[in-house]
């Protein structure tokens, strides 16, 4: 007969909550934080093809074929520890990492370099959330936030670990279609925008002296990673954050045009709560970030 088996993180994360009544208390079992939590639980509702949980406030309740369900998962859980402990492996709980950073930077910096860190904690599972939302309207349960700075924060540590600039770039295929000789040949580009930072190209054409440019289109995007993923197929030409776009740099996938100007930027930071700043494991985890960031621009490791 095969076998026809949840993942099973999933299912840990399912008999918790549904044992519990709740994701921020499955969550502290766990050692996870509540987003963990709620990913595995919808993740084992699209395997199952059916809601686990029906939500009230700040409680949750499971359905009836779910309760159902976690009458047999539970001692099915406990068997297995069992059966594990018997050939003398002891229960081990995998330190879980709490990671909260901006959505681009996530996908930009911080993905393509994880792998290093994984492989030197293979016992360590890192749990990323993106969000753009300042730092003091975040729910608790974060080890690390990273977020422009640095700034100071009640109750959080701050350092520093990668420097940041912003410049035009574009790919080589649209300088091949049209050069750029000076920034007056903007003129016949389309400019790529992010609604959220409007001021980067009127900041960076007042720093060329040419504050009054009309470029040949504009395009507006409502997230920094769509404008640069547009610079990157040659739809235009965006203001990239240097440290964010190095990879690309180095392979070729986008170029600089302009040696100068650049525009100084916010460096990214790690906010750390006081009550994780003396976790070794947290702290391991900056001394990393800042390592990386010290490497060569491009040097993705």
């Amino acid at each position: 007969m095969k076998l026809v088996l949840p993942p099973l993180n999933a299912l840990r994360a399912f008999e918790a909550a549904g044992r519990l009544g709740s994701f921020k208390e499955a969550a502290a079992e766990l050692h996870v934080t509540h987003g963990a939590v709620s990913q595995q639980v919808r993740l084992l509702e699209a395997w199952l093809g059916a809601a686990l949980f029906e939500r009230h406030n700040r409680r949750v309740a499971l359905t009836p074929a779910a309760r159902a369900y976690l009458d047999k998962v539970g001692p099915l859980l406990d068997q297995l520890s069992l059966a594990t402990a018997r050939y003398g492996v002891t229960e081990t709980v995998a330190r879980t990492l709490s990671v909260n950073a901006s959505a681009t930077f996530t996908l930009r910096w911080l993905v393509p370099r994880l792998a290093v860190f994984r492989a030197a904690h293979p016992d360590v599972e890192v749990n990323v959330e993106t969000s753009n939302a300042p730092l003091e309207s975040l729910k608790d349960g974060y080890d690390v936030i990273i977020r422009g700075g640095p700034d100071t924060f009640y109750g959080y540590s701050t350092r520093s670990f990668l420097v940041e600039e912003r410049a035009p770039v574009c790919s080589p295929a649209l300088l091949q279609r049209l050069p750029l000789g000076s920034p007056g040949d903007l003129r016949q580009h389309t400019l790529l925008h992010t609604s959220s930072l409007p001021r980067l190209w009127p900041d960076w054409l007042a720093s060329a002296q040419m504050p009054a440019l009309i470029p040949a289109a504009t395009l507006t995007f409502d997230h920094f990673y769509l404008t640069l993923q547009a610079a990157i197929d040659g739809i235009g030409i965006a203001m990239g954050p240097i440290a964010l776009v190095a990879d690309d740099l180095a392979a070729g996938r986008l170029v600089e045009p302009f040696a100068t100007p650049r525009l100084p930027s916010r460096s990214y930071c790690t906010y750390v709560p006081d009550d994780k700043s003396g976790d070794e494991l947290v702290g391991r985890f900056c001394t990393w970030l800042e390592h990386e960031g010290m490497a060569p621009r491009g040097a993705t490791r």
